[in-house]
């Protein structure tokens, strides 16, 4: 009987049907046999499927030499792990290197600007005071006060200023308490002081700081101004603080420059710029800050730019 497959081995094909027929085995029982006689589960399948052909009927429904059927997929799964591990070795060794390698591409640097500039605008504040012991009479002598004080600024070049709403304060002293009281001492009103702010704002910077000093002439007269603040102000400042961030990032050029020249190397371009806190300081003065410095009580001043900026190197 010729086989029905060329892969079959013809003595191999022979024994195999002699066992089977032979054999009392049930017919599961039989393909697990020619399995253990043939070497190899594609030699047994095509000993199976030839004998099935030849009308002898075998149990093909039970998988066929399970472990090695599932041993590709095993083999499979496993390749497929390392070459996953593989993957991620690489990808990190590669990050690395590539950090590195453009770590050394570029070199940072902090470059700083600063200019020494003139106020020009001053404010001064003041407070118009007077007292009574009563209300009616302080207010008479806040409204003679006030009119000396207006015609004094009109004759020192001021006659603009801004006042604020007078605000009414108690004047008292303290006194023995009653005897049952507690207290040692309880305070006893003995009249009322009426207080207005002054504002004065010119770009007089030099003569309006006098003011404050020709104020006491006023005494005399029984008026009392007290200067509570003075303060000078830089109108071009945010002009100043844009020219000194570009002089600042040409400063880190330089210095990017001169590092990158003594190692060989040059500048390519700028990658990147991180603007600093301006600081605006007394003449002279490198006082810093987080929230940045404005300084108001000086005449002069210094303000201060930095950048922090990344250069390309070649």
């Amino acid at each position: 009987m010729k086989n029905p497959y060329d892969e079959v081995d013809e003595e191999v094909y022979k024994l195999a049907k002699a066992a089977v027929e032979n054999s009392p085995e049930k017919r599961h029982d039989r393909s697990f046999f020619i399995r253990r006689l043939c070497i190899g589960s594609r030699r047994a399948d095509a000993v199976i499927a030839a004998l099935q052909r030849d009308g002898i009927r075998l149990n093909s429904s039970l998988p066929m030499n399970p472990s090695a059927s599932n041993r590709p997929y095993l083999f499979g799964l496993l390749a497929g792990l390392f070459l996953a591990a593989a993957l991620c070795f690489v990808a990190v060794t590669f990050t690395s290197t590539w950090v590195r390698l453009m770590e050394s591409q570029v070199v940072k640097v902090t470059g700083s600007a600063r200019e020494n500039v003139k106020s020009d605008l001053v404010v001064w504040n003041g407070q118009l005071q007077c007292e009574g012991k009563t209300l009616q009479e302080a207010y008479t002598k806040f409204e003679a006060d006030q009119k000396k004080l207006i015609a004094f600024l009109g004759v020192k070049g001021f006659p603009k200023y801004s006042a604020s709403p007078v605000n009414v304060r108690d004047v008292a002293k303290r006194k023995r308490g009653p005897l049952d009281s507690e207290d040692e001492s309880v305070p006893e009103r003995t009249g009322y002081q009426l207080v207005q702010a002054v504002q004065i704002t010119s770009p007089e910077v030099e003569r309006l700081p006098r003011l404050a000093a020709d104020c006491l002439s006023l005494m005399a007269d029984g008026v009392v101004v007290q200067t509570t603040s003075i303060e000078f102000i830089y109108t071009k400042a945010a002009e100043t603080k844009v020219k000194l961030m570009a002089d600042a990032t040409e400063d880190a050029r330089r210095r990017a420059e001169e590092i990158a020249q003594r190692g060989g190397r040059k500048v390519h371009e700028l990658r990147t710029a991180r603007m600093g806190v301006v600081q605006v300081n007394p003449l002279h003065s490198s006082a810093t800050s987080w929230e940045g410095n404005d300084n108001r009580d000086s005449f002069e001043k210094t303000i201060t730019a930095t950048v922090s900026a990344e250069f390309s190197l070649k």
